[in-house]
């Protein structure tokens, strides 16, 4: 192939998070299925890095993404601090199952590899 594939990048599969009663929604569901909360900043070039690698290297099948736009949805990061009793990062990527938090990671230290090896534990 050349400098150019013709192959697209298929749109990662984000539930977005936009309201406290669909927040606890996920978080009953992570006992049927992972829950992986991502909070990312538009503003912030750390969170978009942060944001793409988790992108390219998360498998989607493996726990229901998340995604909360900080600017957007303050008050629900503030509400996954309390609930998950994390403290409150951007970007940060918090890994639920069964109602408990089994990974959290902020920054660069953000690592799909290391969420799917607690996944599978």
């Amino acid at each position: 192939m050349g400098l150019f594939s013709s192959k697209q990048k298929v749109a990662f599969p984000w539930v977005n998070l936009t309201s406290s009663e669909q927040l606890q929604e996920l978080l009953n569901s992570s006992g049927e299925k992972p829950v992986v909360l991502f909070k990312h900043s538009t503003r912030c070039s750390i969170s978009s890095m942060a944001l793409n690698r988790f992108e390219t290297n998360m498998d989607p099948e493996k726990a229901t993404c998340v995604y909360l736009d900080l600017l957007s949805y303050r008050s629900l990061s503030d509400e996954i601090a309390q609930v998950a009793h994390v403290e409150h990062q951007s970007p940060q990527a918090i890994l639920i199952n069964h109602r408990e938090v089994i990974y959290s990671a902020t920054h660069t230290a953000i690592d799909a590899f290391e969420i799917m090896k607690h996944i599978e534990l």
